[in-house]
């Protein structure tokens, strides 16, 4: 046995987060903990690394760690002790590399202080095993890798970079949290691969904390299924996943878009108690009959080099792409990362000026439009972006954020009149008035999404591009997002561009998909044609990526 934690409660003053938790890793095993946003699973991880926030305690339990044959119960622990165990024993990756990792250090200096922590090596040692680390992460070019900074890597290498810090000192358990949140299918797909081919070769413990049961059947021998601090559900993952026996498990499975069928409302844990098939009903069809845009040939090229540098170099973000989009359709736009699709959706917004092609919106050619004329497009064309938190001004209260684009756009005047259209806006989205004084920070990352859903509506578009605006959503509260999206694109008939690196999702949303790889669109057709019959290797590589349950 490696880890033992026994009824592990954690409280703040008045009241437990997680409640009488249970659950042993054997070495060399692999548990998954899954179960919503809040729910503890977080700072169960944090727990055993002795690094819960300081508002918060462990009220009771035991934390036993095993190691040589010795049992050491962390509760009990100095933070000396503590500091000892961390990194060289028991081992965390964050969620999210890019804050994790210090902006202002290159990746090479980052991964040089772990390795000179648990190791007496000179500088051409260290530089050899932070070599050697890289290439265990599969990353190229490691000499060259170790001297970029976090921004030039892509998020699939950052993350790389944070399992070769994490496996430094080769610890006997790794706690990886959410490692896979926001990566394209298969960037996850290789990461994934990656964790569990290093936990069977240093012969690691692994902790996988994820809320998609997808992914954590990837990795995981066993599953603890949480809710609300407490374990709902815990034994292997073929039997859970196959066979779940608590209600609440199987709503979990059942909130997740699916490849078969097409249904028009996805189950909740909100709406739905008991039978999840009743939901099962078809989506209607579009009448292809109203153009209301339509991308002809566009190119956004980049430049690159200056005065010190004659060579003028050019990157092709998008390669002479078309689209169409119908009216009340659901366009979905799918690749990995790095391919063109948010550089789409924001040319599209005349956010980025386009090199060469056109953009029509209702038959006029918006491509060069300034002034007024811009200004009148974004009113018909709203953009919801994949950040809600870094989209919304901390400093403004919902009421004076959703409010903003009314003002701007002088849609009404008096105070009265915009109170009124916001507190409407909020009911729209689910949200009660209780929600016009707070502030981003106070709210859930569900709500701060239907938030800025709230604020596009405000100025009624035609036209909204949806931008990656379930990424880093929960699968329950990403289920309410896309049944909101649907439901307000059929009150207010509107169309939507759906860019996602998640094809189950865009499967669910969309009518037509299409496919984009380097700039270009490979491939396009019907969601349900193209998922079936895909016509390209690539399409079809995605599709296979997909973690199925």
């Amino acid at each position: 046995m490696l880890l033992s934690v026994q009824q592990l409660t954690i409280s703040k003053p008045g009241f437990d987060i997680v409640s009488d938790l249970s659950f042993n890793l054997e070495s060399s095993s692999s548990l998954g903990i899954v179960g919503e946003s809040g729910s503890g699973k977080t700072l169960t991880g944090l727990s055993i690394l002795g690094l819960l926030p300081p508002s918060l305690t462990i009220k009771q339990g035991k934390l036993l760690f095993s190691r040589n044959g010795d049992q050491t119960d962390i509760c009990q622990q100095s933070d000396d002790k503590m500091r000892e165990l961390r990194g060289k024993h028991i081992s965390m990756i964050f969620q999210e590399p890019m804050t994790a990792l210090n902006p202002a250090r290159t990746c090479g200096s980052q991964l040089s202080e772990i390795i000179q922590r648990f190791y007496n090596y000179n500088r051409n040692e260290i530089e050899e095993y932070a070599e050697v680390l890289l290439r265990e992460v599969m990353i190229p070019s490691p000499s060259e890798a170790l001297k970029k900074y976090p921004h030039q890597m892509s998020g699939g290498q950052r993350q790389r970079i944070m399992i070769a810090m994490a496996i430094a000192a080769k610890p006997e358990l790794l706690i990886a949290d959410e490692p896979t949140t926001a990566l394209d299918v298969t960037v996850q797909k290789e990461i994934l691969r990656l964790l569990k081919q290093l936990q069977e070769k240093f012969n690691m413990g692994m902790l996988f904390i994820s809320h998609d049961l997808g992914v954590v059947k990837q990795v995981s021998d066993n599953v603890l299924v949480m809710r609300q601090g407490r374990m709902i559900e815990y034994g292997s993952a073929s039997e859970i996943l196959r066979n779940p026996k608590n209600n609440y498990t199987k709503l979990l499975i059942a909130c997740k878009p699916k490849l078969e069928g097409n249904p028009e409302i996805l189950p909740t844990i909100e709406n739905v108690t008991t039978n999840v098939d009743t939901f099962f009903s078809e989506k209607p069809s579009i009448d292809y009959k109203t153009e209301l845009l339509k991308v002809e040939n566009l190119s956004v090229i980049y430049h690159s080099g200056s005065m010190f540098d004659s060579t003028n170099k050019q990157f092709k973000a998008l390669d002479n792409v078309s689209v169409e989009i119908f009216k009340n359709e659901t366009i979905g736009l799918v690749g990995e990362s790095g391919c063109g699709k948010t550089t789409l959706g924001r040319t599209i917004m005349r956010l980025i000026e386009q090199t060469n092609g056109n953009v029509f919106f209702e038959g006029q050619n918006i491509s060069h439009i300034h002034g007024k004329g811009l200004k009148e497009l974004k009113r018909k064309i709203q953009y919801i972006f994949q950040d809600p938190y870094s989209s919304l001004n901390p400093h403004m209260t919902i009421l004076e954020a959703i409010a903003e684009p009314i003002v701007v756009h002088n849609i009404l005047s008096s105070t009265k009149e915009i109170n009124s259209r916001v507190t409407e806006l909020l009911l729209q989205v689910g949200l009660s008035t209780d929600f016009l004084r707070r502030y981003p920070h106070q709210l859930s990352g569900g709500q701060r999404q239907r938030i800025v859903i709230a604020r596009a509506l405000s100025l009624e578009p035609e036209l909204i591009i949806c931008d990656e605006s379930v990424a880093a959503l929960d699968v329950s509260v990403q289920a309410q997002v896309l049944n909101l999206l649907n439901r307000l694109k059929k009150q207010h008939n509107l169309s939507l561009l759906f860019i996602s690196h998640d094809l189950s999702v865009v499967k669910y949303m969309s009518d037509r998909v299409y496919v984009m790889r380097n700039g270009s669109i490979i491939e396009h057709g019907k969601s349900d044609e193209l998922y079936n019959q895909p016509q390209s290797d690539y399409t079809r590589q995605l599709i296979e990526a997909i973690p199925e349950i």
